[in-house]
C-alpha cells in the first residue's frame, strides 16, 4: 500500500505544481475565468476580488502540491486538499452539465481541455486524493519539508508579482509576438466553419414569435419589430483562433483592414478601460509620438471606453493619436496590462509590452 500511496503522492503533487505554475505564469487570465463563472452562478459581488482570488489560488495549489511531495503537514494539506478538489469538480461538471462555459481553464490557457476532458480529470484526482486523504497518517515528512514549501511560497508569490508587473513569461494566446493577425482570423484549413441562423423576433397582441428570413411576417405591419439574433444551427469542428480583432472608428466605421495593411510599423496603445489605467507611461508615449511627427510609425489607441472619457484621458496624458474601439474581452486577451503596447508590421505582432517596460 505505501507503494501506491507514494505513487499517488507524485502524480497529485506534480499535476498541482504544474497546474499552479501554468496558471501563475498569467494570473489576470484565471481571474478573468473566475469573473465568468462568477457571472454565470450569479455572484457577480466577487468579480472585484477575482485578481485576489486567482494569485491565492495559484499560490495554494503550487503549495499544496510541495507539501505533498514532502509530506509536510498532511494532516492540514489533505483536509485542503480534498475540500479543493471537491469544489473544483462540482464547478468542471457544473460547467459541463450546464453547458454555459465552455473551457474551466485549469491549465490556464497554454493547455486548453474540453469540459469533458477536464471533469472527468478532477473525477480521477479527487479518487487519488481521496486515497491520500484515508491513509494521510502514513506520510512522514522528508527533512526541511518547511523549508521547502516556505521557498516554495515565496516562489509562487513572486512569480505572480512579476508577470503583474510585467506581461507573462510565456504567451500563449494568439496575439503572441510573431502571430499574423489576419492568419489568425481564418479558419484552419479543412475546417467547418458555425453556420448560423437569422431569427427575427416580432410581438403581436403581447405575443412574441420567433420568424426566420423566409417566414418572417414582412406584409403584415399588426406584427412589430422586436429584435434580431443569429441561432447557431450546425456546430463546425472548429474556430479561428482571433475572432473578435474589430476595430472601428469612433463614428463605427470598421478599420480593421486598413491598420492591419498599414505598410508603415503600426503601434496599437491597449487601453482596455482609460479609467483603470496604470500610471508612469506618460513620458515614454510621449517620446513615441515624436515618431509618429516624424511619419516615421503610426500609433493608434485602442478601448472599449466611451468617446468622452476617450477624450479626457487624452487631454489628462497629452496624447495626440486618434482612439479606435475594440471590445473589452478582445484587449483583454490581446495585452494583459491596462495599458499595453503592442507593435505590428502588415499585421505581424513584432512587438508587445507593458505599460512598465515600454521601450
Amino acid at each position: 500500500m505505501k507503494i501506491i500511496l507514494n505513487l499517488l503522492r507524485v502524480i497529485v503533487g506534480v499535476l498541482f505544481i504544474f497546474s499552479g505554475l501554468i496558471k501563475a505564469n498569467d494570473p489576470l487570465g484565471l481571474s478573468y475565468k473566475m469573473d465568468e463563472f462568477f457571472e454565470v452562478l450569479h455572484l457577480t459581488f466577487l468579480s472585484p476580488y477575482s485578481l485576489a482570488y486567482s494569485i491565492l489560488m495559484n499560490s495554494f495549489e503550487i503549495i499544496a502540491g510541495v507539501a505533498l511531495l514532502v509530506g509536510y503537514r498532511m494532516r492540514i494539506f489533505s483536509v485542503l486538499l480534498l475540500l479543493l478538489i471537491i469544489f473544483f469538480t462540482f464547478l468542471t461538471g457544473y460547467a459541463l452539465f450546464s453547458g454555459t462555459i465552455r473551457e474551466c481553464g485549469c491549465f490556464g490557457d497554454c493547455i486548453k481541455l474540453t469540459a469533458t476532458e477536464t471533469f472527468w480529470k478532477d473525477v480521477a484526482l479527487l479518487v487519488m486524493i481521496l486515497v491520500i486523504f484515508i491513509f494521510r497518517k502514513q506520510i512522514e515528512p522528508l527533512k526541511g519539508a518547511g523549508i521547502v514549501v516556505l521557498l516554495a511560497t515565496i516562489f509562487s508569490l513572486g512569480v505572480q508579482r512579476y508577470t503583474l508587473q510585467h506581461l507573462p513569461v510565456f504567451d500563449c494566446l494568439p496575439y503572441k509576438i510573431g502571430n499574423n493577425i489576419p492568419e489568425k482570423m481564418k479558419l484552419p484549413p479543412g475546417a467547418t466553419p458555425d453556420v448560423f441562423e437569422m431569427v427575427f423576433i416580432y410581438e403581436k397582441d403581447g405575443q412574441k414569435k420567433e420568424f426566420t428570413a423566409d417566414n418572417y411576417p414582412w406584409s403584415d405591419s399588426t406584427w412589430k419589430f422586436v429584435d434580431r439574433k443569429d441561432k447557431l444551427i450546425k456546430k463546425g469542428n472548429a474556430e479561428p483562433a482571433i475572432k473578435d480583432f474589430i476595430l472601428t472608428d469612433l463614428d463605427g466605421v470598421n478599420q480593421t483592414q486598413a491598420i492591419l495593411s498599414e505598410t508603415k510599423p503600426v503601434y496599437l496603445f491597449l487601453v482596455q478601460n482609460v479609467q483603470k489605467a496604470g500610471s508612469g507611461w506618460d513620458e515614454k508615449m510621449k517620446a513615441l509620438q515624436q515618431k509618429l511627427k516624424n511619419q516615421e510609425v503610426v500609433i493608434y489607441g485602442v478601448t472599449a471606453s466611451t468617446k468622452e472619457e476617450i477624450a479626457a484621458f487624452k487631454q489628462q496624458h497629452g496624447l495626440e493619436f486618434p482612439f479606435v474601439q475594440m471590445d473589452g474581452v478582445a484587449i483583454k486577451t490581446a495585452g494583459r496590462s491596462n495599458p499595453c503596447l503592442m507593435l505590428l508590421e502588415k499585421g505581424t505582432i513584432k512587438g508587445k509590452w507593458h505599460y512598465n517596460d515600454i521601450p
